[in-house]
């Protein structure tokens, strides 16, 4: 997903392709005695809201019996585990807050069954984590573990792995578990963002506005999700705008060692920032940095379309330095004359608008009938989110990647 600097790293019960709910917060830890008739949901929460102070704790046990039993599964996982140890609760927090929301929750781990494909996941590892994952809920968990919350996760678990495992297999009859994509140009923009082009190995079936998760062979195993920079091409090419981040493996290598014949592999696409070329609705466009990529697609995306929908594009960035892609934004301009392109500095002089995304906003409009379209760093997605609602835009017309997957993806 998402433009920019290095995403999620995704793995077992990360957050993977397609995902969109963002976990909600669990209640404090309570000690009071639940009914024993409580429904299952009820008891999935309470644990998790007595290990949600040692998280930590819990999922570095959790990885270590996993390892200790099967050490087979050691080579699933990247050499560092550092990025990996929320994975699994911020999953099962999600899990056990939508444990009633069949819908949400379906969708929500039928993208991680598909995005574990490209792991090297198979049917046969889920009772293994399973058998681990109630160990530590069981060691961690003492005033609210017992045979009726041990049953309960049992049922859960294998609910979301079948879940997970059906998802795997319906994807696997439709496309690989990765492409092989070779670099065929890189192109530096500042000291810090480039602009990488690969050429996949096959037929690579995609929308505007989605991204997909991308691994160097410097750094196996570790995925960090980009989006596209382009809508479809005749030509297949797939293009990515990349920002070196610090300690940011897959972005520094990216940027800084990526060249021309070099290998890559990309996961499936995923995410749903999408035209909906059934409306004639116009379309609100906030970018912030690096997440000007999907923006510059779905622009592209209404030309071939060839219908004459407004759409107005903001083009936020720190500093006037920053606006690394104006000039390709404003080629845009000219040839489209329902293209509208402002570009906004939080800082410095010069022609662009400043005081940021949001305040550039509330002094054009009106909105209030327009398809509004977030990619950013997630700070700048939530202002922008409360900005768009604030000026009388319907949250089901505002349209972003989620939040949680966003997470330490941009600058």
């Amino acid at each position: 997903m998402a433009a920019g600097g290095d995403g999620r790293q995704g793995g077992w019960f990360g957050p993977g392709p397609g995902e969109r709910p963002a976990a909600a917060q669990a209640p404090a830890a309570g000690r009071a005695a639940v009914p024993d008739d409580a429904p299952d949901a009820v008891l999935l929460r309470r644990t998790m809201a007595e290990i949600e102070p040692i998280a930590d704790k819990v999922t570095s046990y959790f990885y270590a019996l996993l390892f200790l039993r099967h050490p087979d599964l050691r080579a699933l996982f990247p050499a560092a585990m550092d990025a990996q140890r929320d994975r699994l609760f911020k999953a099962l927090l999600t899990a056990a807050t939508h444990a009633e929301d069949t819908a949400t929750l379906t969708a929500y781990l039928t993208g991680l069954g598909r995005g574990h494909r490209k792991y090297g996941t198979l049917p046969e590892h889920y009772p293994a984590v399973g058998e681990c994952l109630i160990g530590a809920l069981a060691q961690h968990a003492p005033h609210s573990w017992g045979p009726r919350t041990e049953a309960a996760w049992v049922g859960a678990y294998t609910a979301i792995s079948q879940i997970m495992i059906d998802a795997a297999a319906q994807d696997e009859l439709r496309a690989p578990a990765w492409w092989q994509a070779e670099v065929v140009a890189h192109e530096p923009r500042t000291a810090d963002v480039a602009v990488v082009t690969v050429r996949p190995d096959q037929p690579y079936p995609f929308r505007a506005g989605q991204y997909t998760a991308l691994e160097t062979p410097w750094w196996p195993r570790v995925w960090r999700h980009y989006s596209f920079a382009s809508a479809p091409r005749s030509d297949g090419l797939l293009s990515f705008h990349v920002k070196a981040v610090p300690a940011g493996w897959v972005s520094n290598a990216l940027v800084h060692r990526a060249r021309p014949g070099d290998v890559l592999r990309l996961g499936g696409p995923s995410g749903s920032m999408t035209v909906d070329h059934h409306t004639d609705n116009g379309l609100l466009c906030l970018g912030g940095g690096t997440g000007i990529a999907p923006i510059k697609a779905l622009v592209e995306d209404v030309a071939q379309h060839g219908r004459r929908r407004s759409v107005d594009v903001f083009y936020g960035a720190r500093s006037n330095d920053d606006l690394y892609d104006i000039e390709t934004m404003l080629r845009l301009q000219q040839s489209h004359p329902w293209l509208s392109v402002r570009p906004v500095v939080d800082t410095g002089p010069g022609s662009a608008l400043s005081g940021g995304l949001s305040g550039a906003v509330r002094e054009f409009g009106p909105w209030h009938t327009y398809e509004a379209y977030l990619s950013g760093p997630p700070g700048m997605i939530r202002r922008g989110v409360d900005t768009l609602v604030g000026i009388g835009i319907p949250t089901h017309r505002i349209r972003h990647d989620s939040i949680e997957e966003l997470v330490g993806t941009r600058n």
